[in-house]
């Protein structure tokens, strides 16, 4: 496991996980909301974006998280696991939720990018139902050939990183 794509729903765990795994396979992480927007939440023209990622999976380690349907294909070609974070509606908006109030607004760096509005709202909360299957969809056309983890929950991502530290011992 060297090159790691993790997607999933906002307040699914991913940047977390990236952070963890990060520091359990020595690869540098990379979350890509701090990529994609500047400090004034400006966005980065998606050419620009594509291009940023391309340069990092061209990496030979890498742990990336972020959803970015539309440049998961950079991500999924590249990858040698995708770990899918595929939490509950109730337990992503707990977690925006929860890291709003734990940190605050804005970009507070580690993976941290907080801003709760409507859109953000909804965006997780028709999450499972709209987004997962184009994803799933994505995985499944472009990740043949990487491995693919699903976690469902808290409990199951800590198991599965220490499985992964153990392995790597």
């Amino acid at each position: 496991m060297k090159k790691v794509a993790i997607v999933g729903c906002g307040g699914s765990g991913k940047s977390h996980m990236a952070r963890e795994l990060g520091t359990i396979l020595n690869a540098p992480v990379t979350h890509l909301d701090a990529a994609f927007y500047d400090d004034e939440w400006n966005a980065l023209p998606m050419d620009k974006f594509t291009d940023v990622q391309r340069e990092l999976v061209a990496q030979p380690r890498w742990v990336i998280d972020g959803n970015y349907n539309s440049t998961l294909r950079v991500r999924l070609e590249a990858c040698d696991t995708v770990v899918l974070m595929d939490v509950s509606t109730v337990a992503a908006l707990y977690g925006i939720f929860s890291r709003q109030i734990r940190h605050g607004a804005g970009h507070k760096g580690n993976g941290v990018h907080n801003r709760i509005h409507w859109g953000v709202i909804k965006y997780v909360s028709t999450y499972r139902r709209k987004m997962r299957p184009r994803v799933m969809a994505k995985i499944e056309e472009f990740g043949s050939g990487a491995d693919v983890v699903l976690l469902a929950n808290r409990r199951q991502t800590r198991r599965w990183l220490r499985r992964v530290a153990a392995e790597q011992s």
